[in-house]
């Protein structure tokens, strides 16, 4: 059932390609001909392609390569970072550029999947209007963008059996035009596809581009690791993914290699005969039976609405590594599961991806003009997948160089060829991507960047918490029966929380409570290492409390279980202490004044703290404390 669900979550992007990766191979932007030749070569590219990148390194390396459970080029950037060796500051930047592209194929994908399939309608005796289209589409995304709501785990539920029929319907279309032209099965052997390149040169290298797009999806597979493991990811890979995809391709060339020795559909270019390029567009429905066409279109379009939900997830889990990691303000997370903790849901996200996606169709209008900004924002984001793997390799599995520089070059010539290609494509939606992605990772730079400079003046700022112990001693404030918990990022010094109370009420709790929460570069913490207290004198405690970047804080819970002497940390029966930071905007060089008012924004619309850390609200108060940016 869990491999079910995953052809429903993490194959959609993927399975759906054949949509349109094969036909932008030869649209005019391209400038390859479809002769028999070039298609065999193409088909051998995308062949190879899906082995080598998809199967050879998503499956066998990348997906090794996760930390402790979770993938995504986040959990990638904290597993690299951890190494000595290794300078944080470059690594970091690196894997928050990747994610934020990951943002950019998160509105992308939706998008050019749903077009593509809901274009298909044009394939019959009616012809639908562009804005229809438009229209159509539309209503398919707000309707999958609607679902998220209910959890991966029904979701999945629901895609999965929609999905095996979709993968057992190219496979069947495909083996049904292999039949008619079992000659294209000679496009497995790769001769063909260097003989394509030594042919068309600048030609295969622009097309390399469209042909990336058959392997558009494959980040979502590590990025969605932590929703489902890897045995389930492989699984569905291997004994259907992959054996449908292939027979597809190798079908859509088997058709057009047969349509070549129809007179009707074929016309001499320098005395070769080429297929006429109407039949190129809307190619994988030409494979469809007439009667099956829109029984077709309605799978096709479902299966897209499917695809979308990949990357969705992805968005929604390393989203929720951002916040905990510290690179993004705190946003409401929803488990939507209680096997499976990786499965959240983020509504603000959602609501942002809709919108995204909406502007993205009405802007671009079509899947051909989407194309060019699809396949710049995977290939840059695969680019740093494998600076950040070689980085693993090499630091964190202690691999011997030789050993990684034989991985790393040929994979590394692939990624680079593929980006270079998509890079001639900037003007052409290219630029799409790169924009979202650099509006992300001004926000999560500035957000973090933002959220040091406070810590490093409070932490100035603050006094030694022997010091203050000693001055109650000395002084005997009035003391007042109960348990204070003061909440504070800094273990180190007394929280101004606590000074501003202690000042303006002249009295301090019998028993107070300095709560520091940390979170670590892995996923989770082992319980017996959750927790470290230290009793001070005069009533004062000191509790870390450490989770890793795909746990959720619930203070409740875990301070019930924490054991001092008499202290009674019964939720219901102390106190919680907060603060409530007023920015003011100072005139020192610390960040840009445009990077300060997006602190002091992003500031003003986190998520209240009492909710994040599932605090009972009747048991908070809050002290305003103003803070100079």
């Amino acid at each position: 059932m869990l491999a079910l669900t995953v052809l429903g979550i993490v194959y959609g992007d993927i399975g759906t390609s054949p949509l349109y990766a094969t036909r932008v191979c030869f649209t005019p932007g391209c400038g390859v001909l479809p002769s028999a030749a070039n298609i065999l070569g193409i088909v051998s590219m995308i062949l190879w392609s899906l082995f080598m990148l998809i199967t050879v390194k998503y499956m066998a390396l990348v997906l090794r390569a996760n930390n402790h459970g979770e993938g995504g080029i986040l959990a990638l950037m904290a597993l690299v970072s951890r190494s000595a060796v290794m300078k944080r500051r470059w690594v970091v930047l690196l894997g928050l550029f990747g994610a934020s592209l990951l943002y950019g194929d998160g509105l992308i994908a939706p998008a050019i999947s749903v077009l593509s399939a809901v274009e298909g309608l044009n394939i019959g005796e009616l012809i639908v209007p562009p804005h229809t289209i438009m229209m159509i589409a539309l209503a398919a995304l707000v309707l999958l963008f609607g679902m998220q709501r209910h959890g991966t785990q029904t979701v999945g539920s629901i895609f999965g059996p929609v999905m095996l029929v979709w993968f057992a319907a190219l496979a069947a279309l495909g083996i049904t035009s292999i039949i008619q032209a079992p000659g294209i099965l000679a496009a497995v052997n790769p001769r063909y596809a260097v003989d394509f390149f030594m042919n068309n040169r600048w030609q295969a290298f622009i097309t390399m581009g469209a042909v990336f797009l058959a392997v558009t999806g494959g980040e979502t597979l590590y990025a969605d690791l932590g929703h489902f493991g890897v045995g389930p990811i492989r699984r569905g890979w291997f004994c259907l993914v992959m054996p449908a995809l292939m027979l597809n391709y190798a079908g859509q060339g088997a058709w057009m290699l047969n349509a070549l020795n129809d007179p009707a559909c074929m016309m001499l270019v320098s005395g070769i005969p080429v297929l006429n390029q109407d039949l190129i567009n809307n190619l994988f429905f030409r494979n469809v039976p007439h009667w099956a066409i829109y029984p077709m279109v309605a799978l096709a379009t479902a299966s897209t609405i499917i695809a979308s939900q990949a990357i969705i997830s992805g968005a929604f889990s390393m989203t929720r590594q951002a916040i905990q990691l510290g690179y993004l303000p705190r946003l409401s997370i929803i488990h939507t599961s209680t096997r499976q903790i990786g499965q959240v849901y983020l509504p603000l996200v959602k609501w942002l991806m809709l919108t995204g996606t909406i502007v993205l169709v009405l802007g671009f209008g079509n899947s051909a003009s989407l194309a060019g900004a699809y396949g710049m924002a995977v290939s840059l984001t695969m680019l740093i997948t494998t600076l950040l793997l070689l980085a693993v390799m090499r630091y964190h599995w202690k691999w011997p160089l030789p050993a990684v520089l034989l991985i790393a070059v040929p994979f590394l010539c692939m990624d680079l060829m593929f980006f270079g290609s998509n890079i001639l494509k900037i003007g052409d939606g290219g630029w799409a991507p790169i924009v979202i992605a650099v509006s992300f990772m001004a926000i999560m730079t500035t957000w973090y960047r933002g959220r040091d400079i406070l810590a490093k003046r409070m932490a100035d700022a603050a006094i030694s918490i022997d010091l203050f112990i000693q001055d109650v001693i000395n002084t005997r404030p009035h003391r007042v029966p109960g348990v204070a918990v003061f909440l504070t990022g800094n273990p180190n010094g007394i929280p101004r929380t606590l000074l501003h109370n202690f000042k303006h009420n002249k009295i301090l709790h019998q028993q107070i409570v300095l709560l520091t929460v940390q979170t670590e570069e892995v996923p989770h913490i082992p319980e017996h290492e959750r927790i470290q207290a230290t009793v001070l004198p005069e009533g004062f405690y000191q509790l870390l409390i450490r989770y890793g970047f795909s746990e959720d804080p619930n203070l409740c819970s875990i301070l019930k279980t924490v054991q001092l002497g008499d202290l009674n940390l019964d939720p219901m029966k102390i106190t919680f202490f907060l603060g409530r930071e007023t920015l003011i905007l100072g005139r020192d060089k610390t960040m840009r004044a445009w990077r300060k008012g997006l602190f002091a924004y992003l500031s003003r619309n986190a998520w209240d703290a009492s909710k994040y850390f599932r605090i009972p609200p009747n048991r908070v108060i809050e002290i305003g404390i103003q803070v100079e940016l």
